[in-house]
C-alpha cells in the first residue's frame, strides 16, 4: 500500500516552554497529519541527550528524554503551578531551542513536580519499575551517580563504582535513593505521556516511525552496566571506537567515538540484548528506522584515543545471523534500513536477505557525474524515498549551493526550468510522491518553503544543531490542502 508521511523531531514542535514536548501542540500536529492525508510521523531518537544535544548520543538506549515531558500536564496533575513554570527561563526564541537554558531550568521544575507527587505510593509507578527492571534501575542509578560526580562520564568515576563493585553499588543506591527515584519518576511520566500521544496518533490512522542509532554512547548506562556487550579491555576502557573512513566529504573521516560491540559475545547469547532492544522499540513505535545499517555487515574500528578516523580498519559484523535471531523471536517486524552512503555488494545482499526497505534521498540523486541508485527511475517498490533527512539541508537551502552542472541535470530530469526559485521544492516533493517507492517521507521544512536556516543538523559539526522549531500556526490550511491534493494525485491516501 502506497503511503506518505512527514519528518518532524519532537523537539521541533512548537510548545510553551522552550522545546517541543508531548503537549497539545503534538496532538495538533497529529491532526494536521490526518487532515493532510499522511499515514506516518517520522521522529528522531527519543533518548536523553548530553553534550552536543545530539539524539544519536544518548545516556541510555531505553530511556526517554525528560525535556519532552509536557509541563502543562504536570500543572493539571497539581504537581507544579503555572506560576512556577512561567518563572523559569527556558529561552525566549520560538524558532530555536536554547539548550543551555533548558538544561539549567528543566530539571529544577521537574524535581519540584517529583517532590510534590508522592510517587512512591503510586501502585502504577511501582508496576512500571518492576516491568522495566531490565534497564530502568541501572539508568536511574547511573544518572544519580553521574550527578554526584558533577556530570562526568563513568570512565572517570572512582574505581569501585566504575567497576560496579557490589558493595559500592549498594552504598550509592542507598545514599542516592531519592535521586534514583526522581529519575524513575521522570521515565514513568515520559512513558505515560508518550504512550497517550502514540495511542492518539494510531486512532487517527497515523503510525510513528521511530529511529535508533546502531551504537550507544560511551557515556551511557548501557556501557557502564553491561561492559561485556562491548569491546572493552580489562580496565573497562574501549579498545576501539566507531566512525567512518575519510571520503569526499571529510579528509579525516568521521570519529563518532562510540564503543563497538563484541559481536562474538552477542552471537553466543543469540543476540539477546539486541532482541530486547528492538522489542522495546516496538512498544514505543510502529516502525523502526535502524541507523547505519552498513555496520551490521562490516564496521569501521578506530583505535581508542585517536583524534581522527584516518587510522581505522574495516572488520566483519554479525551479518544476517542477527536478523535471523530477530525474526525467530519477534516475527515479521517493520524495520527501515538506513543504507545511505557507500554500499558494497555484500551490504546490498544483506538488505535483500532481510527484506527491509532501504532509503532513497533525492538530494543524493542529482550528481551529474554518474547515474546512481537515488534517481527515481532506478527505484524498486520496496524503499522509502525522502526529499532529505535530518542530516541534509532543506531542498531550498541545498538548491542554492549545488553546482551549475547538478542544477542543470535536475532541471533536465524534471523539465522544470520555468519553476520559480521559491517553489522548486514542490517539484522535488512531486518527484518523490510520484515515484514507485512504497513510502514517501518529506521533512516539514520542505513543505514550508524554508531555507538553510531551518536545517536540523550538519554532520561532523558541533553547535547550532538540533535547535530548529516550528512556529505556532505555521502550517496553514492552504499548505495542508496542497499536501493532501498531491498525496491524493499520486495514490498515497
Amino acid at each position: 500500500m502506497r503511503a506518505s508521511g512527514i519528518l518532524l523531531p519532537v523537539s521541533s514542535l512548537p510548545s510553551k516552554y522552550g522545546i517541543g514536548t508531548f503537549s497539545k501542540q503534538a496532538y495538533q500536529f497529529v491532526d494536521i497529519l490526518e487532515a493532510a492525508g499522511q499515514k506516518y510521523w517520522q521522529i528522531l531518537p527519543l533518548g536523553p541527550t548530553g553534550y552536543g544535544d545530539s539524539p544519536y548520543q544518548s545516556f541510555s538506549t531505553f530511556a526517554g528524554n525528560p525535556y519532552y515531558i509536557d509541563l502543562e500536564d504536570l500543572i493539571q496533575k497539581g504537581y507544579i503551578t503555572k506560576q512556577e513554570c512561567d518563572a523559569c527561563d527556558f529561552g525566549d526564541n520560538d524558532r530555536y531551542i536554547d539548550y543551555e537554558k533548558i538544561y539549567l531550568a528543566r530539571f529544577d521544575i521537574l524535581k519540584k513536580a517529583y517532590q510534590a507527587s508522592d510517587i512512591a505510593k503510586n501502585v502504577d509507578f511501582n508496576h512500571f519499575i518492576k516491568n522495566n527492571d531490565f534497564w530502568l534501575n541501572d539508568y536511574s542509578l547511573y544518572m544519580a551517580i553521574k550527578n554526584h560526580f558533577k556530570g562526568i562520564s563513568w570512565i572517570q568515576w572512582d574505581e569501585d563504582i566504575r567497576h560496579r563493585k557490589s558493595e559500592a553499588v549498594k552504598v550509592y543506591s542507598e545514599e542516592l535513593h531519592e535521586e534514583v527515584e526522581f529519575y524513575q519518576f521522570l521515565q514513568y511520566i515520559f512513558n505515560n505521556q508518550w504512550k497517550q500521544l502514540k495511542k492518539y496518533a494510531n486512532k487517527k490512522d497515523v503510525k510513528i516511525i521511530g529511529d535508533i542509532p546502531i551504537y550507544v554512547a560511551l557515556d551511557s548506562a548501557d556501557c557502564w552496566a553491561n561492559t561485556k556487550l562491548f569491546q572493552f579491555d580489562k580496565k573497562n576502557m574501549p579498545s576501539g571506537v566507531a566512525g567512518c573512513p575519510p571520503d569526499a566529504f571529510s579528509k579525516t573521516g568521521q570519529l563518532w567515538g562510540n564503543p563497538l560491540y563484541d559481536w562474538k559475545y552477542h552471537e553466543n547469547t543469540n543476540f539477546e540484548w539486541w532482541i530486547q532492544r528492538i522489542e522495546y522499540c516496538f512498544k514505543l513505535y510502529d516502525v523502526v528506522r535502524v541507523d547505519h545499517f552498513r555496520g551490521f555487515d562490516e564496521y569501521y574500528t578506530i583505535p581508542y584515543g585517536e583524534t581522527t578516523a584516518i587510522n581505522g580498519i574495516w572488520k566483519k559484523g554479525p551479518g544476517y545471523k542477527l536478523f535471523e535471531a530477530l525474526n525467530q523471536k519477534l516475527g515479521d517486524v517493520d524495520i527501515i534500513a538506513e543504507d545511505l552512503g557507500f554500499l558494497t555488494d555484500r551490504v546490498r545482499q544483506l538488505l535483500k536477505q532481510t527484506g527491509y526497505p532501504g532509503m532513497k534521498v533525492l538530494q543524493f540523486a542529482f550528481d551529474s557525474r554518474e547515474d546512481n541508485d537515488y534517481l527515481p527511475h532506478n527505484y524498486d517498490k520496496n524503499c522509502i524515498v525522502y526529499t532529505g533527512t535530518h542530516d541534509n539541508n532543506t531542498i531550498l537551502g541545498w538548491y542554492e549551493v549545488i553546482s551549475k552542472e547538478d542544477k542543470k541535470f535536475s532541471i533536465n530530469y524534471m523539465n522544470n526550468a520555468l519553476s520559480k526559485s521559491n517553489e522548486v521544492q514542490w517539484d522535488f516533493i512531486r518527484l518523490a510522491m510520484q515515484s514507485v517507492a512504497k513510502t514517501c517521507i518529506v521533512p516539514i521544512q520542505d513543505y514550508l518553503s524554508l531555507g538553510s536556516e531551518a536545517r536540523i543538523n550538519t554532520p561532523s559539526t558541533l553547535g547550532g544543531n538540533w535547535k530548529w522549531r516550528l512556529k505556532e500556526d505555521e502550517i496553514t490550511d492552504s499548505i495542508i490542502k496542497r499536501i493532501y491534493e498531491m498525496t491524493k494525485i499520486y495514490g498515497r491516501l
